[in-house]
């Protein structure tokens, strides 16, 4: 067992270790994109009424889908479609085309605030790490449903690369386990901290989409969207996210993991909005908790219900 100096003494090393990892990422990544970061906050924005993105979404994505369509020259070829689809949409960015628009997008409602204006204020930079450098990312209102605009970098082209595996393999377990893989290593805890629930729900969700592109029944009992009429692609459906977004896209109802450098101090932090809480604690838990969890068995989510503000909030 640790003693005492032991244990001091593995926490120190860990601090270092954990801050030179953020800051070596910092370095690096810095110059890739003006707008990267790591983390968003649907804890601090409950209250805010922020206009809906649903319809304006939708637009972009089918914009690209009928021009896509329209440009199609060659005959059926449904992988080289849905290959366009996520250059149109993703690319190889470090902010995917469809997620910097929306954060550029001055017409789309945001909370984005600076990290001293979130849930990650207060925190020390070798807890948080690459949020202490990068800072948060914004949050936007799509269906309802809070959310962060990294999942629609990951809904693109992290669903793109299990779309790719699932092809491969014809196993939807096969793919999944990729996003799992990544949210333990590059995407998710050593950098930030943090193993993301909602991370793994939106690449699932993409790949959905693009086997919804051409096979019936993917979403719901709804067609494909692209059919093919005289070797030509034509938009059969209109692209909705509303088939995609729900209550585990968000990060305050389906939380995050938080690592031993980071879970404590959460915990500190969050039982500070308990009075919010208390006074509209419906807000805090999805009414479809239980039929969500089970719908994701099968994305190695991690349970994070520990910061979920209904359990916090009752241990106090």
């Amino acid at each position: 067992m640790l003693g005492p100096m032991s244990r001091l003494g593995t926490e120190s090393h860990s601090r270092r270790s954990s801050a030179a990892v953020a800051a070596a990422l910092f370095v690096t990544l810095q110059a890739t994109s003006p707008v990267a970061a790591y983390e968003t906050d649907q804890y601090s924005p409950r209250s805010l009424h922020l206009a809906d993105a649903v319809e304006q979404l939708n637009g972009q994505v089918n914009e690209a889908l009928v021009e896509i369509a329209a440009e199609w020259r060659g005959g059926p070829d449904p992988q080289r479609f849905a290959r366009l689809a996520y250059k149109r949409l993703g690319g190889r960015h470090w902010v995917d085309r469809l997620e910097r628009w929306a954060v550029r997008n001055e017409a789309i409602d945001k909370f984005h605030p600076r990290r001293r204006g979130s849930i990650y204020s207060g925190l020390p930079p070798w807890a948080t790490r690459a949020a202490f450098f990068f800072g948060v990312g914004p949050t936007i209102q799509v269906d309802g449903v809070l959310m962060g605009t990294d999942k629609l970098g990951h809904f693109v082209s992290q669903g793109w690369k299990y779309h790719k595996r699932y092809l491969r393999s014809r196993s939807i377990g096969h793919a999944v386990r990729l996003g799992v893989r990544n949210e333990a290593s590059i995407f998710g805890s050593p950098a930030t901290g943090t193993f993301s629930n909602a991370d793994l729900v939106a690449n699932y969700e993409g790949l959905r989409f693009y086997r919804s592109l051409f096979e019936a029944g993917v979403v719901e009992d709804l067609p494909a969207i692209i059919e093919w009429t005289d070797n030509r692609a034509r938009v059969a459906r209109p692209f909705d996210f509303r088939h995609h977004v729900n209550d585990y896209w968000d990060e305050a109802l389906n939380p995050n993991r938080y690592d031993r450098l980071l879970r404590r101090r959460m915990l500190v932090r969050l039982g500070t909005l308990c009075p919010r809480f208390e006074e509209d604690p419906a807000a805090w838990v999805s009414p479809d908790d239980e039929e969500l969890r089970q719908s994701y068995a099968l994305l190695g989510l991690r349970d994070g219900t520990t910061h979920r503000l209904d359990r916090v909030c009752s241990s106090e």
